[in-house]
């Protein structure tokens, strides 16, 4: 059965999976959509990733350039910063520590790796 990530709980984590991403490879709007349901998080909507993509460039934390596309007009392809490479690490760190937060409620134990 597959589940549906609330959108609450993705827009909280949003901004580092799309740094990630980006970072790997530019990519435009659609392609980012369809990178997000590759990696499992489902159809996203795009009135989520285009208001997100224009705060994170806006915060310096991505920069965008146009490109020519072979199926009609140039795309807006977006790229990281230093900062926003910064902001991902941070983003890594700190998933990491809720991660272990989680795991330790979930069962009682730690995992210190």
């Amino acid at each position: 059965m597959v589940q549906t990530i609330s959108s609450q709980l993705l827009k909280g984590f949003l901004q580092g999976i799309l740094l990630s991403i980006l970072e790997k490879q530019p990519n435009y709007g659609y392609g980012i959509a369809i990178a997000l349901d590759e990696i499992g998080l489902g159809q996203v909507p795009k009135g989520t990733i285009y208001p997100l993509l224009a705060t994170m460039e806006k915060r310096g934390l991505l920069t965008s350039e146009s490109r020519p596309s072979p199926d009609g007009p140039d795309r807006k392809y977006y790229l990281p910063t230093q900062i926003g490479i910064e902001a991902k690490q941070d983003f890594y760190n700190q998933w990491h520590q809720l991660e272990q937060s989680m795991d330790f409620m979930m069962t009682g134990e730690t995992n210190d790796n």
